[in-house]
């Protein structure tokens, strides 16, 4: 038998998978997607992964649901982020950390300019989903915190920045580090990242972009402490 972990399946592969999905899908709009049961055979995970990434989607504003007639495209998908290719692979939690810490406070002195009322909206129905939810649920809060980043960089109104941030945000992802970013996400720095979410919001919704920067910058100088942690325990730092 193979000593390596079986690598765990959570609801930001499936929302990865369905954001593609939907995007092949916008030229039918009438047409509804598969069923529940068929997107999770077809993306080979469970129901629930698909359940929780259809709520974010339709959160976005991607999908809409009508009871006994399915699940549908739109009614106004978010813009489309160009395509990147050929990005480097090879890379790990702590350069990831170091690239959003370059990218994400311009992308959120750029919402405080540019995000709509609609995008403020979504923003604060985020952080109210990341206040609910349950203690221990690692796949829910990877999700959410995910969608909520995402909704800052889209607001910024700058495709190529958004598609930047995707390609960052699918190498932090990696369920190979699953692990770690378990290891890095205490009660303590949940209630912590909350309140940073919280004054991100409200940044951006006063039009304070150096104050919506600064809180950006504030938040992943956390995580990134976290992540460097979590990589490198205390316990095991030699002098």
């Amino acid at each position: 038998m193979s000593d390596t972990p079986e690598i765990p399946v959570n609801s930001n592969s499936a929302l990865e998978k369905l954001r593609q999905l939907v995007t092949e899908l916008d030229a039918t709009p009438e047409r509804p997607l598969p069923t529940e049961r068929e997107l999770a055979e077809r993306f080979t995970v469970g129901r629930r992964e698909i359940r929780r990434a259809l709520d974010v989607l339709e959160e976005e504003g991607r999908i809409w649901r009508k009871q006994g007639k399915g699940t549908f495209v739109g009614p106004a998908a978010p813009v489309q982020p160009l395509a990147l290719q050929d990005l480097p692979q090879q890379s790990n939690l702590l350069e990831v950390m170091e690239a959003r810490l370059h990218l994400e406070p311009g992308l959120a002195r750029m919402a405080a300019l540019r995000a709509s009322k609609e995008q403020i909206a979504l923003m604060t129905r985020l952080l109210e989903r990341m206040h609910n939810i349950a203690p221990g649920d690692d796949d829910q809060h990877e999700l959410w915190d995910s969608a909520f980043h995402r909704a800052i960089a889209e607001a910024a109104g700058n495709r190529l920045m958004l598609g930047l941030f995707d390609a960052i945000d699918a190498v932090r992802r990696d369920p190979g580090w699953h692990h770690l970013r378990v290891q890095a996400r205490t009660p303590a720095r949940l209630h912590r990242y909350d309140d940073h979410h919280a004054r991100l919001v409200s940044c951006i919704a006063d039009r304070r972009p150096a104050d919506a920067a600064a809180a950006m910058r504030e938040h992943l100088l956390a995580l990134q402490q976290a992540m460097t942690e979590a990589v490198y325990p205390p316990e095991e730092t030699t002098l």
